[in-house]
């Protein structure tokens, strides 16, 4: 992984609880499973993580990553929760996969529970995250996924709320590089 060309590390809290993040790269998808496992090991409860990406982009490899860092055991296969909506995981955190392509509109939310998942000590990762709109909590990590080539993606990371540990997780991450 490196930091994006012409894009550094930025460490500034503005008035209203925003962080900007970092961005990184990945060049294979055990890389992006490292991103997710790193997230998973630095997150506090309660925390909710909105990836954002097209098909095929790596959102549900990072998921996996992230169930790795929460010690999600071995004997589950985190997949994308398509046809249920929500897959639930027990780990260090439990971790609740929200998936919402299929939702035709954000008030279906409230008939998945919505509300509830984002008020656990869990760790919440919702793909397709543009489709929850106002639904989304003020306090979250957003990861948006560009492809930028065969196996080669770009995350732009965005802390809303005050998240140290994912932070510096991310940003060591970079500079291993």
């Amino acid at each position: 992984m490196s930091t994006s060309a012409g894009q550094g590390h930025h460490d500034q809290q503005g008035d209203d609880g925003r962080r900007t993040g970092c961005s990184l790269v990945t060049r294979s998808p055990e890389e992006t499973f490292a991103v997710g496992a790193a997230v998973g090991k630095a997150a506090p409860p309660g925390c909710a993580i909105c990836l954002f990406g097209d098909l095929g982009s790596g959102k549900t490899k990072l998921t996996q990553g992230i169930a790795a860092g929460l010690s999600v055991p071995d004997t589950y296969v985190v997949t994308s929760p398509t046809f249920t909506y929500v897959n639930e995981y027990p780990g260090r955190l439990p971790l609740y996969h929200i998936d919402l392509y299929r939702i035709s509109s954000a008030d279906e939310l409230s008939d998945l529970g919505w509300e509830e998942y984002l008020e656990t000590d869990g760790i919440v990762v919702i793909e397709w995250a543009e489709r929850a709109d106002r639904w989304l909590p003020d306090k979250r990590i957003e990861i948006y996924i560009t492809i930028t080539g065969a196996d080669e993606r770009r995350f732009a990371i965005t802390l809303f709320g005050d998240y140290p540990a994912v932070y510096e997780a991310l940003t060591s991450r970079a500079r291993l590089r």
